[in-house]
């Protein structure tokens, strides 16, 4: 079966950024995990959403996948040209030797090349008022930054960081290994350095050799306007601090918004429902209606039925991605019929009923003459 188009298994466009790749490669393999989806099939789809994420989240290698895309020639044997028969394998030869002894000849990645920290995830809740207004919060995060004192060597001083005598620098050692192919050249990370090509002889009291301190620090969030609960915001470089002088990685903040007791949201539109009295429907009226902003006002049309939605432009919330459009509120109305009438509401509305059957049928007239 050919393979499916890397793209297309992250639901992506063609030419991607970076940040959208990341982004869906982080949703789409947490849906797949095989240790939360437990659905026949998941764990294959998370293999080959991994194997998209490789190709695509490196710059180089997506260079030349968007060139040549699964009939890359600088892959030796793969995409699917030649060896045939081990196609179950993947391509290459020494995807196959890797198949039956778990190594290979493939380049290993530079232990000292500069590597992204990891991105971190909170969640924030904040009430109906910081969302509709934006505010500034702080959150509290723990994360692993570059030892001050050793300047992320994890040694003492420079003197005491030496050259691994095993690998010679290079954080990798080679070994032959007879197969059934004939002999072959396995490589393999260090065991003494941990691919990292160097020995510390002397460990930085700080961090212990790592390299690293787990520290604890206050960031303030600065919510926009118009935030909605599932919005995530992205704090570029409030992550973990990135390995051999890289970059830090991102802080995503996803929200939960309290609710108010009278205003609804709909998006950028809020929703207020508003009672007013049978003569006001009737009559029409102007009022002063509550908003966000504060009251304005707002007429109310004659003959009026419950249920009708008026709208105030402009009154809603901002949108959180800027700019300065602003939804409307939908004011609904609720026509409130009184429980109990005082003896001059009674004869005022037996006058009425008397006059609208004199001038016209009543509405349950006109129903009932449906039904003859």
């Amino acid at each position: 079966m050919a393979k499916r188009d890397y793209y297309e298994v992250l639901g992506l466009q063609k030419g991607a950024s970076a940040d959208e790749i990341k982004r869906a490669y982080r949703q789409l393999a947490k849906k797949y995990h095989p240790d939360i989806n437990k659905e026949p099939g998941a764990e294959e789809k998370f293999k080959e959403i991994n194997e998209a994420y490789d190709t695509l989240g490196d710059e180089q290698k997506k260079a030349r996948y968007d060139q040549f895309g699964h009939e890359d020639p600088t892959q030796g044997f793969g995409g699917g040209q030649g060896f045939g028969g081990f196609g179950g394998f993947g391509g290459g030869f020494d995807d196959i030797l890797n198949s039956f002894f778990g190594g290979g000849r493939r380049q290993q990645s530079n232990p000292h090349a500069p590597r992204q920290g990891a991105d971190l995830e909170k969640q924030m809740t904040i009430t109906f008022e910081e969302a509709v207004f934006g505010c500034k919060k702080r959150v509290r995060l723990s994360v692993d930054e570059e030892c001050i004192h050793c300047g992320g060597s994890g040694a003492e001083s420079k003197s005491d960081v030496a050259e691994c005598p095993k690998c010679k620098g290079q954080g990798r050692v080679y070994m032959r290994q007879q197969t059934i192919f004939g002999s072959s050249t396995v490589q393999t990370t260090c065991p003494d350095c941990k691919g990292k090509g160097k020995i510390i002889t002397k460990k930085c009291p700080e961090c212990k050799g790592q390299g690293r301190v787990r520290r604890v620090k206050d960031v303030e969030v600065t919510v926009p306007a118009g935030i909605q609960t599932g919005m995530t915001l992205r704090m570029e470089g409030y992550g973990e601090s990135g390995i051999n002088g890289g970059p830090s990685g991102d802080l995503y903040i996803s929200f939960v918004c309290g609710e108010h007791q009278n205003f609804k949201r709909d998006g950028q539109d809020i929703i207020l429902t508003i009672p007013i009295s049978y003569t006001q429907a009737a009559l029409g009226d102007t009022i002063e209606v509550p908003t966000i902003d504060g009251p304005v006002s707002m007429r109310i049309p004659s003959g009026t039925q419950p249920g009708t939605k008026l709208r105030l432009r402009g009154r809603g919330t901002r949108n959180p991605k800027g700019g300065s459009s602003r939804g409307d509120q939908y004011v609904i109305i609720n026509v409130e019929i009184p429980n109990s009438l005082s003896n001059d509401e009674k004869k005022l509305m037996e006058q009425l009923r008397t006059l609208e059957t004199k001038e016209k049928k009543s509405p349950w007239e006109k129903f009932k003459s449906l039904f003859k």
